[in-house]
């Protein structure tokens, strides 16, 4: 089984926030999927569905993004589970501009906190991710302080720009899920 993790905070006053990227990916993901139905598990809510045809498991920490690893531990106990072929973080990035992401094999968390506790719970920072800018184009918007910065809402005209991707991320998860996280990259990984 493949697991997409989409990070995020919970809570209603940090659903349209830019920290919360993640999570409206994998919204989207598992409406385009025909997942079932999200339901609680554990410290997380998952949808399950399949894509071509491998198994998915989509995951939305309900921790906030500081203690979003927490929600691997489950998947660590399985027996063949590889972080580095089974799992792909999906998660917000300051230093990408909106309208652009970034998919790669591995790296470092890069000073953003949910990425560090992930790295915290598998013991390394070799696992996919898929980075999707916040950064604004628009240089009269500032990002001045950082923790505000994400946990304010997303301009509706970024988020727009945002959401425009998700046919071409959807394609790139969905590559990464089928045929790997190598394919993925070099198809799709900007």
């Amino acid at each position: 089984m493949k697991i997409i993790v989409g990070l995020g905070n919970p809570g209603r006053e940090y659903e349209h926030t830019r920290h919360n990227v993640g999570w409206w990916l994998v919204d989207h993901l598992a409406r385009a999927w025909h997942c079932d139905a999200w339901r609680k598990d554990g410290e997380s809510f998952t949808a399950t569905g399949v894509v071509g045809m491998k198994k998915v498991r989509l995951v939305k920490p309900q921790t906030f993004m500081n203690l979003s690893g927490a929600a691997l531990r489950p998947f660590l106990k399985r027996e063949g589970f590889v972080p580095a072929q089974d799992l792909l973080v999906i998660v917000d990035e300051v230093a990408v501009p909106v309208g652009e992401y970034r998919l790669r094999a591995f790296g470092s968390a890069g000073g953003h906190n949910g990425l560090k506790s992930v790295e915290a719970q598998l013991k390394s920072p070799t696992y996919p991710r898929l980075r999707i800018g916040i950064k604004p184009t628009d240089e009269r918007r500032q990002i001045g302080d950082l923790a505000d910065f994400v946990l304010h809402t997303m301009p509706r005209d970024e988020r727009d720009t945002v959401e425009s991707l998700y046919a071409r991320l959807e394609q790139a998860a969905a590559l990464w899920v089928t045929d790997g996280t190598e394919k993925a990259v070099s198809t799709m990984g900007r």
